[in-house]
């Protein structure tokens, strides 16, 4: 019983670093991708279509 308690104990201190890693990871990719997005949304097309979108619906009469 003590062994496998000891087994894991172990294993868990062994994967210590690795979410570390994971997160920056992560990070990373959140970044790249809002970057992604952000160059999309700005671009003329996008604003185009969000500004005739809002125009329209601020003119819609009550």
């Amino acid at each position: 019983m003590f062994r496998q308690w000891w087994k894991r104990v172990r294993a868990a201190r062994a994967d210590r670093g690795m979410s570390t890693a994971e997160y920056a990871v992560g990070t990373l990719a959140a970044c790249a991708f809002a970057a992604v997005l952000y160059k999309l949304v700005t671009s003329g097309p996008v604003v185009a279509a969000l500004r005739s979108l809002l125009q329209r619906a601020l003119d819609v009469p009550f």
